[in-house]
């Protein structure tokens, strides 16, 4: 059974830090495209960052890119996000996901994890 789990997230103040791991099973992540994206309620799913196939580039929107940071470890089938410098803005659902390519439409990703929730607070 194909699967993606995310784990790590919490409840952080402003100004800290957490890294987001999501674990694959029954498939391997390399030499997929892989997606984190994140979800607040009444809002728009949007991208916050993906790496592209071969780990050459990381694409993202500016208000992530410099305080979060994407990488992989195939040895372990997973995926990690590193956020820095978290801000209430950053409070959501994060998922993980895979594609071919970073595709801008988070639409043409195949697979998806069930969430972990990330909370930014004082």
């Amino acid at each position: 059974q194909l699967q993606l789990v995310e784990s790590g997230g919490g409840l952080v103040q402003p100004g800290g830090s957490l890294r987001l791991s999501c674990a694959a099973s029954g498939f391997t992540l390399d030499g997929y495209a892989l997606g984190w994206f994140r979800q607040a309620p009444g809002k728009e799913r949007e991208g916050v960052l993906c790496i592209n196939r071969d780990d050459s580039d990381t694409y993202g929107p500016l208000s992530t890119k410099g305080r979060f940071t994407i990488s992989r470890d195939n040895a372990k089938n997973t995926v990690y996000l590193q956020m820095n410098g978290l801000k209430p803005e950053d409070t959501a659902v994060y998922y993980c996901a895979v594609a071919e390519y970073c595709y801008s439409d988070y639409n043409r990703f195949n697979y998806w994890g069930q969430g972990t929730q990330v909370t930014v607070s004082s």
